[in-house]
Parts: C-alpha cells; sequence; structure tokens
C-alpha cells in the first residue's frame, strides 16, 4: 500500500471548478477547502450541485475547469495511490439484500484487501465496521430485513472500516427519521474526532448540520455562495439557524 500522506494542509480542495452535465452547467467556479481533521459540510437544497462536487472529490467523475487538490496534490483523487486514504458513500449506495450484515461486511473487507497492502487487516476492518454501525446481533440477520436507517448505518461502517483520512458522504441521513439521524450523526462524529480525519459531506438538512460540522459552505445554483462555521454564519445574517442565513445569503446573492 502506497505510504500515507502526512504533511498536508488540505484533505481536499476546490479552486473555481465548473463541472458541466447533459449540456448543462452544474457547477460554476465552486471553491472550497477541507482541512485536515475537520467536517465540512455542503449544504444547499436539491439540484445545488452537492453530489457532483462530492463526485468529482472521490474522483467517480471528472470536471471541465479550475483545480481540485487531495492531500494538497493537484488532481490527487485521479491517483489510485492516494484514492485508497479516501471512502466515499453515494446516497443511492446500496448492499445485498441476501446476505447477513456480517457477510456483507466481510465481503467488503476482502474486496479492499485483495487490492493490495492493507493497513489494516481484514479481521480489524471486520471488528471497526461492527463497532461503528452498533448494530448488534442485527448484523446475523438478512439485510433485507433491515430499516433503511440500519442499512445506511451499515454502508456507512464499511464506508470508514478502513480509517479514511477522508471520509466523503453523500447525504448520509437521506430519508432518515429523527432517531436513525442522530445515530449516524454520533457515529460520523465519533469517528472524525477518534481518528483526527477529514469529513466531506453534503446535506440538504440545514439544521441537523450545525450539530454535526466545523465549516460549512451554502451551495445554490452551482456557486459557493458563503463559507464559514455555523455561529459565524448565523450572525453574519442575524439569523437564528442556517436556514434563515442560506435564505438570507441566496437573497444577497441575487
Amino acid at each position: 500500500m502506497p505510504e500515507a500522506p502526512n504533511s498536508y494542509e488540505y484533505a481536499v480542495r476546490f479552486e473555481n471548478v465548473t463541472k458541466s452535465i447533459g449540456g448543462r452547467m452544474v457547477l460554476r467556479g465552486v471553491s472550497f477547502a477541507v482541512r485536515r481533521g475537520e467536517i465540512f459540510c455542503l449544504i444547499g437544497p436539491n439540484g445545488a450541485g452537492k453530489t457532483t462536487s462530492l463526485r468529482i472529490a472521490s474522483g467517480v467523475i471528472g470536471y471541465d475547469s479550475g483545480s481540485v487538490y487531495l492531500f494538497d496534490r493537484r488532481d490527487g483523487q485521479l491517483d489510485p495511490g492516494l484514492r485508497v486514504y479516501t471512502g466515499y458513500l453515494p446516497e443511492d449506495a446500496g448492499a445485498y439484500r441476501n446476505m447477513r450484515g456480517i457477510e456483507f461486511i466481510r465481503f467488503i473487507a476482502e474486496i479492499y484487501a485483495s487490492r493490495g497492502p492493507s493497513r489494516l487487516s481484514v479481521e480489524e476492518m471486520i471488528q471497526r465496521a461492527v463497532e461503528i454501525s452498533g448494530l448488534g446481533d442485527r448484523l446475523e440477520s438478512r439485510i433485507k430485513t433491515y430499516s433503511k436507517g440500519m442499512t445506511r448505518r451499515l454502508l456507512l461502517a464499511v464506508t470508514l472500516m478502513t480509517e479514511p483520512l477522508l471520509a466523503i458522504l453523500d447525504e448520509p441521513n437521506s430519508g432518515l427519521d429523527v432517531y436513525h439521524t442522530v445515530r449516524m450523526r454520533n457515529a460520523i462524529l465519533s469517528y472524525a474526532r477518534r481518528t483526527g480525519a477529514s469529513v466531506l459531506l453534503s446535506s440538504h438538512n440545514m439544521l441537523e448540520v450545525e450539530y454535526l460540522c466545523d465549516s460549512v459552505a451554502l451551495i445554490a445554483d452551482g456557486r459557493i455562495v458563503d463559507t464559514g462555521t455555523p455561529n459565524y454564519l448565523k450572525e453574519k445574517y442575524n439569523a437564528e439557524n442556517l436556514e434563515e442565513a442560506f435564505i438570507a445569503a441566496i437573497g444577497r446573492a441575487g
């Protein structure tokens, strides 16, 4: 396995990134930076450009212009030697429904291990996934019996079990009830604080991210409208919450 990056300041950084899909401009000069050890949230409505940004950051798709840096290396997200230190959870990720939860964890752990030398053994990855998921005895049940919240916790666990230096999470709480949202939020917080890893996540739930994120970028219509800590943005726009701050920021930008 390639040597882990050590001296980077930013886990991922976008500079003036543009992207068009099907003739429609999706990102219009997007710039933001996720510091080492930071939980950074892209928030905005559906269609704002959040998922496209995360797909670019993970190397799933390319971009048209601008620059993307991974661990301070330009276009590092295209380098397999660096991408092994990232984990990506798409919003629409699924799991094999006829597998038991523990079987699915082992299956994914063995895939990671087969890609080359790893910092963690298969058994170490499995143990970490079991702890992160918090599913306990339900891991012996088939995934088709899981609720959506349980499935998302399982998928988050296999994303984080390799202990990536950068976890990229697309709408991790999408469609979850309050109970499962809190469980997911606590799992992400616990992981980031325990490992010192960076997290880049997207959400349209602006109230939820106030409890989770160190820094926030407000995005609308493919543009970053403003960035800062949740408290900074609320104070700047004289708002009680990020929803109010977002609406005020969009009004000023328009």
